[in-house]
């Protein structure tokens, strides 16, 4: 937010746009570790049932850094969901799985975005925005145009940002469990460091003109749109 103020952005403006996008962010993370707990229960894990995490009631699942992050710079996380690999019939499976279900549940989150921005938002809502001579409704029809923009964009982004292999994000636990023991074993006194590292990296990105994150999230972005002719 900062940032965006020294570059003489509006801040009004910005403050609109976050009540626009707290909606989206409260599902998004939500639906992430309910997807997480959801599949571990299903591989035999009842952890997460047994904590009343199996909910999308987002006050079961908020971290206020990672839910701050979220608003203020596009990517952020939640309370993970507890999970015990003991459950688990086939341990190493399951948690593959288990990690991977919260970046896929948002890229289906994202789709099913798209799919209202394109044939909602374009077909009904963007013409009526264009046309209607009431301020209060071409307003309401604009935000909603940008609830669901914001919805495409910001799941995207955070499967992308969850999928990065930094501890202790899901990637780095699906890359870990594929690595052959003895690598994992020679890493893993160093996770501490690579994760504030590579965090660093990622804070610092858009100021050193790299932003692995957005040129991800851009991609997948492109095709989605591509796929329903957008």
């Amino acid at each position: 937010m900062f940032s965006y103020l020294l570059q003489g952005g509006n801040l009004t403006s910005y403050i609109v746009s976050i009540l626009l996008t707290l909606p989206v962010v409260l599902l998004s993370l939500s639906l992430h570790e309910t997807a997480h707990g959801y599949v571990a229960y299903k591989c035999g894990d009842p952890t997460a049932r047994n904590f009343g995490r199996l909910t999308l009631n987002p006050f079961k699942h908020l971290d206020p850094i990672g839910f701050a992050c979220m608003l203020l710079i596009g990517f952020g996380w939640a309370n993970p969901v507890p999970v015990n690999s003991r459950y688990f019939r086939k341990p190493r499976r399951d948690m593959i799985l288990t990690a991977l279900a919260g970046p896929v549940s948002n890229l289906l989150l994202a789709f099913l975005f798209l799919l209202l921005y394109r044939f909602v938002g374009f077909e009904l809502l963007f013409p009526f925005y264009l046309t209607t001579t009431s301020h209060l409704l071409g307003t309401a029809a604009f935000c909603l145009l940008q609830m669901m923009y914001a919805g495409i964009y910001m799941n995207i982004t955070l499967a992308v940002f969850n999928l990065l292999p930094i501890p202790p994000l899901d990637g780095s636990r699906v890359l870990f469990l594929l690595l052959p023991y003895r690598i994992y074993a020679k890493i893993l006194p160093y996770q501490r460091q690579i994760t504030i590292v590579l965090m660093l990296v990622l804070i610092l990105g858009p100021y050193i003109g790299f932003e692995p994150i957005k040129w991800l999230t851009d991609l997948i972005l492109g095709g989605m749109f591509a796929l329903v002719g957008a």
